[in-house]
């Protein structure tokens, strides 16, 4: 596949519109093309009507300034895509080596057909499980890639033809899938057998969160569903508002006690209890001057993080935060919009723009310590590498911030500088950050291929 073929269809499957009803719906999400209408200013004096966007700047009195962050840990496991019910992980002991140590085809590939592959893996008692771009489940030695087991959860009939999104967690020896074909089910993770099964109404391209005896998932119009962990049985539920615009990479629950939080298209951030789904409060994460057609995207699509009583979150709109678990209170924004998953770690949070701008903030002031441009040249890896890459991560591992790219770049970064470190290619693209677990890296690509790294 060609870069540019490749930044087109990366363009398509991260924005998608439900329910269009026109062409004037649809053009605001087609961003990559250039239009050919254009407009000749009268002369005279010319008079903002909008006022320009925030700047992030880094901050005077932390420029240049250290910081701490937790020693590297071992993680002995990996089940849920966020690692765990905080999605919170602070400093993984692993990939030391930082290189490719085993790689497994997993089935039905995205390089050649829009087969989007987004969910990424999850991990537990040393077996790496993955889904493809069409609902094809399978279970590998974490050590060396050999496939334990696999099952085609593929629907071939009705109006979805083409059911990537969806994801995977591992809980109490099942494994949990959600899916664009309009269901979550249990399977068996030892041997993939169906346990049970549960029809939405909405696809799903979002990874289910398993905690309090229940599952819970959010699809595609923005409906947040509960089930029953043991037998498949529908509990409560709570539909956000809809959104005609939305980004197709979804964002999985985050768990802390009997608190979930949930972020949807409309750039809500919502805290409601595990039980019963009462409210405890609710924030949007949307700016209020919003001047192009991508910024009216609100997406709160990267996964919400919970780290030491703080809810982080990032909306596509251009509005990171930091929000007080307790009393849903902000206590500092950034103008970043994003649509991947911050990274909080010791005295800092880590976030990627859309722009491909790497930024570290303290999480006590929300001041900026450093921002790098992931898409600058660097080092002899990136000699004659054209147009820029959409970045997903950083998952920290080593004192290193480790990143993906649409390029198939995995790139390790210093956690203290962001200065470049290392780089593996990959020979696809990908749209997921990596997992940890037992001392690996594990990353699917868009060649449906699941890439350890050491």
């Amino acid at each position: 596949m060609s870069l540019g073929k490749s930044r087109v269809v990366l363009a398509a499957v991260m924005v998608a519109a439900v329910g269009l009803t026109g062409c004037a719906s649809f053009s605001k999400l087609q961003f990559w093309k250039n239009s050919s209408n254009k407009s000749v200013a009268s002369p005279g004096e010319r008079i903002p009507i909008l006022e320009a966007d925030d700047q992030l700047n880094v901050s005077d009195a932390l420029k240049g300034q250290s910081f701490y962050l937790p020693p590297a840990a071992p993680q002995a496991d990996w089940p849920l895509p966020g690692g765990t019910l905080e999605q919170s992980v602070e400093n993984v002991d692993a990939a030391p080596d930082f290189r490719i140590a085993w790689r497994r085809s997993l089935g039905v590939s995205a390089m050649n057909r829009q087969h989007f592959v987004t969910a990424p893996p999850v991990e537990a008692a040393g077996l790496v499980y993955a889904m493809d771009g069409q609902a094809g489940v399978s279970a590998h030695n974490a050590q060396t890639g050999e496939q334990v087991w696999r099952v085609n959860l593929q629907i071939r009939t009705g109006r979805d033809r083409d059911g990537y999104g969806g994801g995977l967690a591992y809980a109490d020896g099942k494994l949990f899938v959600s899916s664009g074909y309009r269901f979550v089910t249990a399977l068996d993770a030892h041997n993939g057998h169906t346990l049970w099964k549960s029809n939405t109404d909405a696809p799903i391209h979002a990874a289910p969160t398993v905690a309090d005896g229940k599952v819970f998932v959010v699809s595609l119009d923005d409906q947040l569903y509960t089930f029953d962990e043991a037998t498949g049985a529908p509990g409560w539920n709570y539909q956000a508002i809809i959104e005609p615009a939305r980004m197709l990479a979804a964002s999985s629950p985050a768990v802390s006690g009997d608190s979930i939080i949930t972020t949807f298209a409309s750039g809500e951030v919502i805290a409601k209890r595990t039980g019963n789904g009462a409210d405890l409060w609710n924030q949007a994460l949307s700016r209020s001057n919003r001047n192009s057609a991508l910024s009216e995207i609100r997406d709160v699509a990267g996964r919400p993080v919970i780290y030491k009583g703080d809810v982080y979150a990032a909306s596509h709109s251009g509005v990171f935060a930091a929000i007080d678990l307790r009393t849903g209170t902000p206590r500092w924004t950034l103008p970043v919009a994003s649509f991947t998953t911050p990274w909080a770690a010791g005295d800092v949070v880590y976030i990627v723009s859309q722009t491909g701008q790497l930024v570290c903030a303290s999480r006590d002031s929300g001041g900026v310590y450093w921002i790098v441009d992931l898409n600058a040249p660097v080092g002899k890896n990136a000699k004659g590498a054209k147009g820029t890459a959409y970045w997903f991560g950083p998952v920290l591992a080593g004192n290193r911030l480790i990143l993906t790219s649409s390029k198939g770049d995995i790139v390790a970064r210093d956690a203290k500088t962001g200065d470049f470190i290392s780089v593996i290619h990959t020979g696809a693209p990908m749209m997921q950050s990596p997992m940890a677990a037992g001392g690996l890296l594990y990353v699917v690509n868009e060649r449906a291929e699941l890439v350890a790294i050491r």
